[in-house]
């Protein structure tokens, strides 16, 4: 089968090839991989991968082989899934890493929704009821960052959606942005809880924006700085403010299904900037490291892509 894997020898590091087909342990489903996402920290960060590695975390397609334990969904279903190797024409998943989704839900809006989804769910759990609170999301014109926007403004938030430049405003409103700000100048109250995107300096000065007794995701570190806290900076009167890490992906089948069955409904909108055949991967990740698309990058699996991605 064909497959988008970690070249570090070739520009870009990235290339097609044809590999074996992944044969799938006891607890796993193999996938017949339509549709895969790009996430910005995935092709950030390509020298981590080993050479010859399959590329891509986020997945949706047919199951075409079911778990030998009996377990997860059976042939022919429609799944979307969260794992190693996404970006192969076919690929295995445990699971508990995979969610059935719905017939009324396209199969490409779905690949949307594994990695950013998970991120902005779990971190918006992780600090409790939103009900009635300021929640600020920073870099919400991304992945994370949309979805974060809707999520709180379901549970009841006071959503401020922050942005880069102005170009990157457009929809965020739509999505249930109660203000919107370019950079964080304009916010002009404390906020309860910060999703922080962008790191470096902005996480700093996001930091400053938090009331005591809140609460700061870090979850993004686009800008690529270091975070230079002034002395005593950190130091608040008053209930303990927080600052907290994302990392976890463990378990994602729950959550995933949580994701699709919402989207399902309408309730949320997994927004797709750019989607194209995986033959353009080099176009799609330019788009997204120049951060010229709102919201996700989807590729295409196809049959005619050639031996090198453009």
């Amino acid at each position: 089968m064909q497959a988008l894997l970690a070249a570090p020898d070739v520009a870009g590091g990235i290339r097609f090839a044809d590999v074996p087909e992944p044969v799938p342990s006891p607890h796993q489903v193999l996938v017949d991989v339509r549709h895969a996402s790009v996430n910005s920290g995935e092709v950030r960060h390509l020298e981590l991968q080993p050479a010859g590695a399959v590329l891509g975390y986020d997945a949706a397609g047919y199951v075409v082989r079911t778990a030998e334990d009996g377990t997860g969904p059976g042939v022919g279903e429609r799944v979307v899934a969260f794992g190693i190797g996404a970006w192969g024409r076919r690929a295995v998943f445990g699971t508990d890493s995979v969610a059935v989704v719905p017939a009324s839900l396209d199969l490409a809006a779905a690949a949307a929704l594994p990695l950013v989804g998970m991120t902005a769910l779990r971190t918006l759990r992780a600090v409790g009821s939103v009900l009635g609170r300021r929640v600020l999301v920073t870099g919400a014109a991304g992945g994370v960052g949309r979805l974060a926007v809707q999520l709180a403004r379901l549970g009841g938030a006071h959503v401020i959606a922050s942005v880069g430049s102005a170009r990157r405003i457009d929809g965020l409103a739509a999505l249930g942005a109660d203000e919107v700000v370019v950079g964080l100048d304009a916010v002009d109250a404390p906020v309860d809880v910060i999703i922080e995107n962008v790191g470096g300096a902005h996480l700093v000065t996001a930091w400053g924006l938090l009331k005591p007794g809140g609460s700061l995701q870090s979850v993004g570190w686009v800008s690529g700085e270091p975070a230079v806290f002034p002395p005593n900076s950190t130091f608040a009167l008053g209930p303990a403010k927080t600052l907290q890490s994302f990392g976890d992906a463990s378990n994602p089948g729950p959550d995933l299904a949580v994701l699709v069955d919402l989207a399902a409904r309408g309730t949320i909108k997994p927004e797709v900037g750019w989607r194209g055949s995986w033959e353009r991967i080099g176009d799609a990740i330019q788009a997204l490291i120049g951060r010229k698309v709102a919201g996700k990058v989807v590729i295409d699996l196809d049959d005619t892509a050639g031996s090198h991605p453009r």
